[in-house]
């Protein structure tokens, strides 16, 4: 049986439609039989056989991959390894079948990004704009064009580039899939956080507070980047009728609900991701490093993939997680891959759903706490 909506009357925010907030789903078990692993107490699995090509192609293709939808944001990313016959548009069909049927919109379709897809490192702009070349050496010709400080030192703290992808847009990402065809020998891992458990951590009173606060999310870099370069930002739809314009800003909750398993996240947070609405700038710059020190400080809240081989692949779900790639394999070898972005909806918080961890006492789940030494 595949996973069933669970319907709960709950007020709609204003400018929220209704119908984003009932697609919460539960597990069905369909892809139990396939040999899995829970990488740690709080977030990632891994599937060392599954295979993605095979599973669209069953009989029950749509049980099996809205099974999948619903695991991907429960575990934060799913891990798959040696996707060798999955094609570019194969992974563009499954990464948008996906948010289909775990009830994205029907307008929102694969993010295309502002930067990449029209920039002229790549030697001509990407053809199919609704995937991203992730290449370590033209990620690095085409970001560093844009500094333009030569008195200060410009070395780099692995915690600067914790982020979800394109919260900047009023429709951002639900799920997004990255399979690497080039590794290196060594080096190159990526590293997930989970949301979820950043908004567990975090005392009930504060939740209380941020719960009332907006975010503005911005990417003033990519602007940059794209005059250093001399290329436009594309203007959009990006993956949405909402997602027009040159300008990479959006206003979201601080703390969203995920609507597929009804559980709360801490969506404001990363690295130069923008501000906290509604308090100074000073509180806001506190509170931010306040919860970004939740997010780096905390390893039991993460989880780290090593990509062994080529068309090894990860897909998360960003309305619950962040992630942060390992660029420490410069003269090693090359880190290159093709990424499928998929938008869902407009990030919203339902006051009446619960955090990961209130939703499993009331199961009666246990999902890992501290061992308590005397």
């Amino acid at each position: 049986m595949a996973p069933v909506p669970v319907h709960h009357p709950i007020n709609t925010p204003s400018g929220v439609n209704s119908q984003l907030m009932k697609n919460q789903l539960e597990p069905s078990g369909a892809l139990d039989r396939f040999e899995h692993t829970d990488l740690t107490p709080v977030i990632g699995r891994e599937y060392p056989t599954l295979n993605v090509v095979e599973l669209m192609q069953s009989p029950n293709a749509d049980e099996l991959l809205k099974e999948l939808a619903y695991i991907i944001a429960a575990r934060g990313v799913v891990f798959l390894r040696k996707q060798d016959n999955l094609t570019v548009e194969l992974q563009k069909q499954f990464i948008q079948r996906l948010g289909e049927l775990s009830g994205k919109p029907a307008s929102s379709g694969l993010h295309i990004h502002p930067v990449l897809t029209e920039t002229e490192v790549f030697g001509q702009p990407q053809e199919d704009k609704e995937v991203s070349k992730i290449d370590s050496g033209v990620f690095k010709q085409l970001f560093q064009t844009s500094r333009v400080d030569t008195t200060r030192s410009h070395k780099k703290q692995s915690s600067d580039l914790w982020h979800s992808d394109c919260p900047y847009e009023n429709v951002p990402s639900d799920y997004t899939c990255l399979r690497l065809t080039k590794v290196p020998p060594m080096g190159g891992d990526t590293v997930w956080a989970s949301a979820y458990e950043i908004y567990d951590r975090i005392s009930e009173p504060m939740q209380r507070f941020l719960e009332t606060l907006r975010f503005t999310f911005h990417r003033a870099d990519y602007t940059a980047t794209a005059k250093a370069n001399g290329t436009p930002i594309f203007s959009g739809p990006r993956g949405s009728p909402e997602n027009v314009g040159e300008e990479l800003v959006a206003i979201h909750p601080a703390i969203r609900t995920n609507p597929v398993t009804g559980w709360k996240s801490l969506f404001a947070a990363g690295a130069g991701v923008g501000y906290f609405n509604e308090i100074t700038p000073e509180e806001s710059d506190m509170l931010l490093s306040y919860v970004n020190n939740i997010l780096k400080d905390n390893h039991d809240l993460q989880v780290r993939f090593r990509w062994n081989h080529v068309n090894d692949m990860a897909i998360w779900d960003n309305r619950s997680t962040l992630h942060n790639p390992t660029y420490d394999f410069a003269g090693i070898g090359e880190r290159v891959g093709t990424r499928a972005v998929s938008c869902g909806e407009r990030p919203y918080l339902d006051p009446a759903s619960l955090s990961r961890r209130e939703a499993a006492k009331e199961k009666g789940v246990a999902i890992g706490d501290w061992v308590k030494v005397q």
